[in-house]
């Protein structure tokens, strides 16, 4: 198991916090090959964690993270994903 954590910069901060609750229903909702996912929004970026079996370079869920704020954030926005972290997770987690 891998944990990815990736990092929105550029997001309006109008948009961060309803950005964040949505992006994380998304995941629970429609994106369940995800595990353990939570958006969360520090006032600057939305900072995404999740868990994959597959996912070892966090690539993946890049992708998806980049699809979920394309429909969560109405403002055109100039924003960067980056991806912070990929670490072994602990084992049953």
């Amino acid at each position: 198991m891998y944990r990815i954590v990736l990092a929105c910069y550029g997001v309006p901060e109008s948009a961060g916090a309803e950005a964040a609750t949505g992006i994380t229903a998304e995941f629970a909702d429609h994106r369940t090959w995800y595990s353990n996912v939570s958006c969360t929004w520090d006032g600057v970026r939305l900072i995404l964690q999740a868990d994959s079996d597959v996912d070892s370079d966090g690539v993946a869920l890049v992708d998806e993270f980049s699809d979920c704020t394309a429909a969560y954030i109405r403002e055109l926005f100039d924003g960067e994903i980056k991806i912070e972290s990929v670490t072994r997770a602990p084992s049953g987690a």
